[in-house]
């Protein structure tokens, strides 16, 4: 049965929030899904749900943009229900990227990367972070990041273009990656407007990016709501250029920049996502509880349009990956959150979690979904 927070009481001895649960807050009945899948409220009242990071405790760490900070998430019965919220740090700049490795919680906030270790025992009193990088680019448009480390132990990093559409030198509209420890970075991929999702195919080890495509690309709004698409990008090896900002979606020279420029210059995006849809993350199903057909298939979370005149994304999507590990179609999973031209929620991460069900952050509803799987026959 759907249930959600009735009311919030503050321990202060153990800074933690417990939630109490009760029917008929946000309303799931909106949502659609295919047969057998049911979605409940895995947590209410996580502010500005961003990324998530799961340690191998089973401790859901929790991003923001707008809010500054980090919480803990607990579901502290196995009921597959949190019941305690944990303060880990607060005052920070747009923290929205997380990554959890050895213990340590990484948190990406613009121009640093933090480390908070051996956090999982220290959730009632954090520590100090050790700083990793402090030298990334100070520009907050775009500056919020998606972090996470890659089947190689490296660390990725993208940095957004400081703008809508400009020509800026590296490291702006990249994917850096580097040591742990924040030594060898470099660039692995260039032409990347926005990403604030990725993920490596489980079979092949391979890099999926999402990237947001600009706006207004054109004085006539018939033309820039349905230009240029929203991306997913294949990048296999480093030293790939996906064509920002002089081509958009492959095939779409940028009014300004793309003088003089080819399309084959740069590599195109695999699957052209729907334009304005705002891919965020994305996660390569690896659990067991689903059905068969959904092993190593990516969900990707849009937040949906902003500018454009008819609303699009607000969404879940589910891109279909044949056995050699490439990207052959999508489909809509999950969807609901816009209700006509209104929207209730925002979906912004996946993750899965051991059972095999998938957890969905939401910053617009401050909630964390989760989606599981019971055969319908």
């Amino acid at each position: 049965m759907r249930k959600i927070l009735l009311s919030v009481i503050t321990v202060t001895l153990l800074t933690a929030t417990h939630f109490y649960w009760a029917d008929d807050h946000l309303p799931l009945e909106k949502i659609t899904l295919p047969e057998g899948f049911t979605i409940e409220v895995y947590a209410d009242s996580v502010p500005n749900a961003r990324q998530m990071a799961l340690s191998p405790n089973g401790i859901l760490y929790v991003g923001s943009r707008q809010k500054g900070t980090i919480h803990a998430v607990v579901d502290s019965d196995g009921d597959m229900k949190a019941e305690e919220l944990h303060m880990i740090a607060e005052n920070l700049e747009l923290p929205t990227g997380l990554a959890y490795r050895d213990g340590s919680l990484y948190v990406a906030a613009v121009s640093q990367i933090l480390r908070y270790d051996d956090i999982d025992s220290q959730i009632l009193s954090p520590p100090e972070p050790v700083v990793v990088v402090d030298d990334l680019p100070t520009e907050r448009h775009h500056g919020w990041k998606f972090i996470a480390f890659g089947p190689d132990g490296k660390l990725y990093v993208p940095v957004g273009a400081p703008c809508n559409v400009c020509e800026e030198p590296d490291p702006f509209a990249t994917v850096l990656r580097m040591n742990a420890d924040g030594s060898e970075r470099e660039v692995y991929a260039r032409g990347i407007r926005n990403s604030v999702g990725f993920d490596w195919h489980p079979l092949t080890g391979e890099l999926w990016i999402t990237d947001n495509g600009s706006d207004n690309i054109s004085p006539d709004p018939a033309i820039t709501d349905n230009l240029p698409s929203c991306e997913l990008n294949h990048a296999p090896e480093p030293g790939m250029h996906f064509g920002y900002p002089y081509y958009h979606q492959g095939d779409t020279p940028d009014p300004e920049f793309g003088a003089g420029r080819s399309a084959d210059e740069f590599t195109p995006p695999t699957i052209l996502l729907g334009p304005h849809v705002a891919p965020l993350g994305i996660d390569f199903y690896t659990g067991e509880m689903f059905p068969e057909e959904y092993l190593n298939q990516a969900f990707i979370a849009e937040h949906g349009s902003w500018n454009r005149r008819e609303k699009i994304g607000y969404r879940v999507k589910l891109v279909h990956f044949n056995d050699a590990g490439m990207a052959t179609g999508q489909e809509v999973f999950a969807e609901g959150w816009l209700d006509g031209e209104e929207s209730w929620g925002r979906p912004v991460d996946v993750e899965t979690l051991p059972d095999g069900s998938i957890l969905i952050s939401d910053d617009f509803a401050n909630a964390i979904y989760r989606i599981s799987y019971s055969d319908p026959g």
